[in-house]
């Protein structure tokens, strides 16, 4: 989801004028065209950068293909004589495959030419990001983890967040597609740095939009009206995205979700998809983590009872309806 992080690097115009123009004349694969890819690949597309794309979800590929995202008729098509290898996968565990190859099919990083930028914006377990970025220097390529926030919405408007694992020169190599995909990019250490920030992220929003939800469940018991705590909470000690921004009631904030029936925006399946990644990270830590396991394990419900289809702020429903009304 969108967060207020600032640019970690800054330039001048003049500066940023010149490593656009010249990352415009690098070929980008861009591989996996779903729901968040596909508007990506299309915005670089529309600022002037050569891209091949490639999906196996054929309506995927027809989606980016009427967009005018070129289309290649297979993942070591698109990647050939590439500069850049950007992946948008659903885990670590198709990352990891398609870098190395399956069933005798080789993969990514021994189909690409030598010094190719690997750039992954999947949000994966961070063990796994630093496994993907090991794999992809042993084999002579460079590596940035870069996941994203912001949804759907930004993915289409291109106000993406991207929170990057890497070295700072590759940083630098990639920002310009960033800055087209996105209107922040912060650098936030070395590979898995990325992944670890976005886990550490969306555990904060897990846990605040619960809580938000259950104060204003508490509320309605109450005799409180939405737009009564809402004047409340929003200019006092409770104050959080999830309720300024994203509240879970319809009324108070109108661009939220729960003025359209709780139609993602961010889905409840992946909110639960991420804090397993972080629940995963708390405990190969050892980090004596209560709320988050918690959440996790809400979310969880949530997305088997019918929710992960719906936005995750539309966890207000489920606590209202075991809370009996």
């Amino acid at each position: 989801m969108p967060d207020d992080a600032t640019p970690d690097v800054a330039g001048t115009a003049d500066d940023s004028a010149a490593r656009m123009e010249a990352a415009r004349k690098e070929h980008i694969a861009f591989l996996g065209m779903g729901h968040m890819g596909g508007p990506m690949a299309v915005n670089l597309v529309k600022a002037g950068y050569p891209v091949t794309g490639f999906d196996v979800v054929p309506a995927a590929v027809e989606a980016a293909r009427e967009h005018g995202v070129p289309v290649a008729a297979s993942a070591a098509e698109a990647v050939a004589g590439a500069d850049v290898v950007l992946t948008m996968f659903p885990s670590g565990q198709h990352v990891l495959d398609a870098y190395l190859g399956t069933e005798g099919q080789p993969g990514l990083l021994a189909t690409a030419g030598a010094d190719t930028m690997f750039l992954d914006c999947s949000t994966i377990n961070v063990d796994e990001a630093r496994e993907a970025a090991r794999l992809a220097l042993d084999a002579g390529h460079r590596s940035v983890d870069a996941p994203v926030s912001g949804g759907v919405v930004g993915a289409e408007a291109g106000t993406l967040t991207f929170m990057v694992g890497a070295l700072p020169e590759d940083f630098e190599a990639v920002r310009p597609m960033l800055d087209v995909m996105g209107k922040r990019a912060v650098l936030c250490g070395e590979h898995g740095a990325g992944q670890a920030a976005k886990i550490c992220n969306n555990l904060i929003l897990g846990v605040s939009m619960i809580a938000v939800s259950e104060a204003f469940v508490l509320g309605e018991k109450l005799g409180l009206t939405h737009q009564a705590l809402f004047d409340v909470a929003s200019a006092a000690s409770g104050q959080c995205w999830a309720l300024t921004t994203y509240c879970p009631v319809p009324g108070p904030v109108p661009t939220s979700p729960a003025n359209r029936d709780y139609q993602p925006g961010f889905a409840g399946a992946l909110m639960a998809k991420d804090l397993k990644l972080a629940l995963n990270a708390v405990q190969s830590t050892g980090v004596a983590a209560r709320m988050g396991p918690l959440a996790s394990e809400i979310y969880d419900a949530f997305s088997a009872e019918g929710g992960a289809g719906r936005d995750f702020s539309g966890i207000i429903t489920d606590i209202r309806d075991k809370s009996g009304q």
